[in-house]
């Protein structure tokens, strides 16, 4: 079966959530709709929790965690093995609830967002392989321990993929977890709840509580038997939760926003890399936190960039996301496409040079959350939509005169999320990567590597995950003196 509504209806799980290994029926009967934002009509409805389900999923946590932070690493690395392959065996499934819950393309969810996902879970598995949980200083002895019970909290806008970013690193680490996914997308959380049940995870160890922010996810960062929350989301709600995690001085992850720069150096092919930078930008639909959305560019060449990118987007097919043509599907929800057709009028509005889109949907679609691909040229650095994160598929592109200029509006963001750099001359664009305030930057567009340690600088947020710093973020240090002797 591919229909993830009727699959998580026949299994009963919309109105439930997962705790100390069960299936249960939370105490109250608060509902919300799932949205299919192509249709924008109501799919299906999920169960909202409360403090009490959190209440019931911190404590089986905080009972599991003892036995589940002492089993070999051989044991945790089998059990994500488990994950890896259910959720690539059920590929499909899952592609077919991104698509339905947030509009992504079925072939984007096929392609990247599943897959991407599993990776994940593969190197979380891997890692365990090698790491050093105890390891020797002298005659001292360093323990990396789990840090305990942790409360995730992950966002719409990749689902799955946010979710395994959290989840593998953490069991790998020997933590047990409570997490919140987002409200607006949680198809594919139930999925992968389903996913960790049926590969033996002990009861306990994963919980899943469905609900708002402001319920669900206050009731976890103020809690005090979560030793760690781990958010993906805004930077206003990862200030949010800092704050009230604050009192029982938790260790709090956050991967926030971002106004990611692609600077193109004076001696790069413009012909291979303008639409390379156009396509990352709007990948996802521009729903990512570190999609490099500002373009810089020589003023020299300012005409030529234009019309690449121009003719990039022209050929993007924008549409039905069941459509296996498509390249872009819909904005995942409401708020978020205003705010997409608020930011393009600003922009207008601010004098910058319309290259391609504009507000309104695209020539054809009269319902459904569908956003014009937008790319504005001229953009001055002081501009709206230079500054402020869009969280879609606007790219601005600002002109410079030198290359330390260029560096100069790079870093002029509050945020620091990540940085693409485009050269011919290697050296230089090593030179340029270092100056730029970022967590990760991309140098002439590489193969994504899930090893690569990701997360942000400024109010980007704070820790890493990925790779074998995600697994770290996890971990507490003890120092045992004399140990060796």
């Amino acid at each position: 079966m591919t229909d993830p509504i009727r699959h998580l209806t026949e299994a009963g799980r919309l109105g439930r959530f997962y705790g100390d290994g069960a299936w249960r029926d939370p105490a109250g009967s608060e509902r919300a709709g799932v949205v299919n934002p192509a249709t924008e009509a109501v799919i299906a409805e999920i169960a909202l929790c409360g403090r009490q389900e959190v209440e019931h999923a911190v404590t089986a946590a905080r009972r599991a965690f003892p036995a589940w932070s002492r089993t070999a690493p051989a044991e945790r690395a089998a059990l994500l093995d488990r994950v890896h392959g259910l959720v690539m065996e059920r590929l499909e499934l899952f592609a077919h609830a991104l698509t339905a819950e947030m509009g992504a393309p079925i072939s984007y969810a096929r392609q990247a967002q599943v897959p991407l996902a599993a990776a994940h879970l593969r190197v979380a598995r891997d890692l365990l392989a090698t790491f050093p949980f105890l390891s020797q200083r002298g005659t001292t002895a360093i323990a990396r321990e789990a840090i305990g019970v942790c409360g995730l909290i992950t966002p719409w806008n990749w689902p799955l993929y946010q979710i395994t970013a959290k989840v593998g690193p953490a069991l790998a680490a020997g933590c047990t977890v409570v997490l919140k996914p987002s409200e607006l997308s949680p198809l594919s959380a139930l999925l992968f709840a389903e996913v960790m049940h049926e590969a033996g995870c002990p009861a306990g160890v994963f919980n899943l509580v469905n609900g708002t922010g402001p319920v669900v996810g206050e009731a976890l960062a103020t809690h005090p038997e979560v030793d760690m929350i781990s958010i993906t989301g805004s930077t206003r709600a990862g200030v949010l939760v800092a704050q009230a995690a604050a009192p029982t001085v938790k260790r709090v992850a956050q991967e926030l926003g971002g106004k990611s720069p692609n600077l193109v150096l004076p001696d790069a092919d413009l012909a291979r890399c303008i639409p390379l930078g156009v396509a990352s930008a709007m990948r996802n639909l521009g729903q990512s936190c570190s999609a490099p959305t500002r373009m810089l560019v020589p003023r020299a060449r300012l005409a030529e960039v234009e019309a690449l990118a121009r003719n990039t987007v022209a050929v993007f097919r924008v549409g039905d996301p069941q459509r296996e043509e498509m390249t872009h599907g819909a904005i995942a929800n409401r708020a978020q496409f205003d705010r997409i057709q608020q930011m393009i009028r600003i922009g207008i509005e601010e004098g910058a040079t319309l290259v391609a889109g504009g507000p309104g949907r695209p020539e054809g679609l009269a319902t459904g959350l569908f956003a014009r691909p937008t790319v504005f040229s001229a953009v001055r650095r002081d501009m709206t939509i230079a500054q402020e994160e869009i969280f879609g598929p606007v790219l601005a592109i600002l002109p410079y005169d030198s290359v330390e200029e260029a560096v100069a509006i790079a870093n002029d963001t509050i945020y620091g999320l990540g940085a693409h750099v485009h050269g011919a001359d290697l050296e230089q664009v090593r030179a340029v990567a270092r100056q730029i305030r970022a967590g990760q930057v991309h140098l002439n567009a590489p193969d994504w590597d899930p090893h690569a340690p990701f997360g942000g600088y400024k109010r980007s947020g704070n820790g890493r995950e990925y790779g074998r710093e995600g697994l770290e973020e996890y971990l507490e240090t003890k120092a045992i003196l004399g140990f060796y002797q």
